[in-house]
């Protein structure tokens, strides 16, 4: 059958209105709704000849065999968080559906064809991002942390797989599936407000940006409020109100789309009659190059230790995390944006914010691109989040144009 974007549309409006209520999206993962969306999308690639495989970390991969035992990857992830929206993670399966339709419909393709539907994308349930694509990447390291997570009903997370036919023991017994892939395309929303500023429906993804994540305590004396004049406090809290801006300051410094952020400050002892003997801070900071992230976390941590001095304070620092930045193949970049202005007339290129499954399989070594289409008022993991129709369209001829690229450069390898 010809390609249809309209249809993956329509099908993502069923789904919304099959697994998502007036809040919004419940298909989180390891979940009824999850699993009833999983079975639902069978039925969607029903007809094509794809043959289906639930893998050992529960990615869910439909693969159409080619002329050659060299796959080209269509990724994304059905999961959404609680009361998300209706095209986070959920347009990229359901385009790649489409674009297999149409591949099968031209017959057997020259390199194999695999769409993947990743397991947990989102780590609404347990707070652990990417699951079943850090699997088969081989990244996952932190099997004995996760076998202490636990969900706020108090289910453990080895309980919670269990129930969905996945071993936490054997979850990176995934990787298999990256064996013979040549290379790996994600389309998805933009998530932010650059394209729509530009007044552009579609983008070419750089990569994604390297991530530093810090535990920032900073310790004063606890005093009483109404008898400690204001020039004898150590205020712990004065150091954390001071440090939050100057990381924007930071940020704006280094330009180049780096963002710096304090989402939460938690005061000890949290009274109102007492000046802040401790304030814990975490810190966000993200950039595409490792070198000028790095800068970016030394001068954060110069900033505090002066802010300490003026105010007669400590600090310490603890990493609670960190990513370094996944550049996408740069000949992939050109087969998108050559891709984009074919169906757009106009690409931009841009780095990504949020990490991605893509950013997983660049790192296991397959050659990786992403599409982003524009995102309306930058806004995604709420029932707001909302996309064009026309560009949603746009995006899947991209995404079909680009796969075609994609295996004559995997034919010809």
């Amino acid at each position: 059958m010809p390609l249809d974007p309209s249809r993956t549309v329509a099908e993502l409006r069923e789904l919304q209105e099959l697994t998502g209520d007036e809040n919004g999206a419940q298909r989180v993962a390891w979940t009824d709704v999850w699993e009833h969306a999983r079975e639902w999308l069978r039925g969607k690639v029903d007809g094509t000849g794809a043959e289906e495989e639930i893998d050992a970390a529960g990615n869910q991969w439909f693969t159409l065999r080619g002329g050659s035992e060299q796959a080209l990857l269509l990724g994304g992830h059905i999961d959404s968080v609680p009361n998300g929206g209706w095209l986070d993670g959920c347009l990229n399966v359901m385009a790649g559906v489409e674009v297999l339709r149409r591949i099968a419909d031209d017959g057997a393709p020259p390199s194999t064809v695999r769409l993947v539907n990743w397991a947990d994308e989102e780590g609404a349930r347990f707070g652990r991002s990417l699951f079943g694509s850090s699997a088969a990447g081989g990244s996952m390291a932190d099997q004995e942390e996760l076998r202490t997570r636990r969900d706020a009903d108090g289910v453990a997370l080895p309980d919670a797989l269990a129930d969905h036919g996945v071993e936490l023991d054997r979850a990176l017994d995934a990787r298999a599936q990256l064996e013979n892939a040549a290379a790996y395309l994600e389309l998805h929303i933009e998530q932010g407000p650059v394209l729509e500023s530009m007044n552009l429906p579609l983008g070419v993804v750089l990569g994604t940006f390297g991530v530093e994540r810090h535990l920032v305590t900073f310790r004063g004396q606890a005093a009483h409020a109404g008898s400690t004049p204001m020039d004898k406090r150590r205020d712990a809290l004065a150091g954390a109100a001071k440090l939050e801006l100057e990381i924007r300051e930071i940020a704006k410094r280094t330009g180049g789309g780096a963002v710096c952020t304090m989402g939460g400050v938690v005061t000890k002892p949290g009274i109102v009659t007492s000046v802040v003997e401790t304030a814990e801070c975490l810190l966000d900071q993200r950039n595409l190059d490792a070198g000028t992230l790095a800068a970016m976390l030394d001068e954060a941590k110069r900033a505090s230790e002066q802010i300490a001095q003026e105010e007669s304070i400590d600090v310490e620092w603890e990493r609670i995390w960190n990513i370094e930045p996944i550049l996408f193949d740069e000949s992939l970049i050109e087969l998108a944006d050559e891709s984009i202005r074919e169906v757009a007339g106009t690409s931009h290129r841009l780095p990504s914010g949020p990490l991605h499954d893509a950013a997983e399989v660049a790192r296991a070594g397959v050659p990786t691109v992403m599409l982003f289409v524009q995102s309306l008022r930058g806004l995604s993991h709420t029932k707001l989040e909302d996309t064009k129709p026309e560009h949603l369209e746009l995006s899947v001829q991209a995404l079909d144009r680009l796969t075609s690229k994609a295996l004559e450069r995997v034919g010809g390898a």
